[in-house]
């Protein structure tokens, strides 16, 4: 089901498309890098993250992560994210109680946004801790990973938006309740 919730504006729903647009660079650029394409790191450096190895599922595991996290945001937009879908036995059909979305996300929110600032503060430190001859020498690296790594930026301050927005929606009463179905209609 891909339609939208009565109430949600445009600005929301296109607010929560794009948390998965955020982690999608930094996930393609990660997993590059698991399969062992040169993208800064050289030889010595993959092998100090273990790739190949448990490195390379590390990485992957990390990308799917996020990603999968990040599409929890369409919930907060989404029929599936108000009522339990009709394949959950014994929640089927049921109202998902606000508070179990709000605060998960609320939470993620500020955590995403606190490691964001975070780690533009320590952009200009970045590789310090390296062993030398594990980066590239060439700048061109460093600014393909700072372009893919830009996006997370705004992860936490979009989930926000759309968290108080669902928030909000959620908590007013004004919708009625007894128009949600569950997917695929009733259970």
């Amino acid at each position: 089901m891909t339609e939208t919730m009565p109430g949600v504006p445009k600005w929301a729903n296109l607010a929560a498309h794009l948390t998965l647009l955020t982690t999608l660079p930094s996930g393609m650029w990660r997993i590059a890098m698991g399969l062992g394409v040169p993208v800064g790191f050289t030889e010595q450096g993959l092998s100090e993250f273990g790739i190949p190895g448990w490195g390379t599922a590390y990485v992957f595991g990390l990308s799917l992560l996020a990603e999968a996290l990040a599409f929890l945001t369409l919930g907060l937009v989404r029929p599936w994210g108000e009522v339990w879908p009709r394949w959950i036995p014994g929640l089927r059909g049921r109202r998902i109680p606000p508070l179990a979305a709000i605060v998960p996300a609320a939470a993620g929110a500020i955590a995403l946004t606190v490691l964001g600032v975070q780690a533009l503060l320590r952009r200009a430190s970045a590789g310090a801790s390296m062993p030398p001859g594990t980066w590239e020498d060439s700048p061109v690296y460093g600014v393909v990973m700072a372009v893919c790594y830009a996006p997370l930026l705004l992860w936490g301050p979009l989930l926000a938006a759309v968290t108080v927005h669902y928030a909000r929606r959620r908590l007013s009463g004004e919708r009625p309740q007894h128009t949600l179905q569950p997917l695929g209609g009733r259970a």
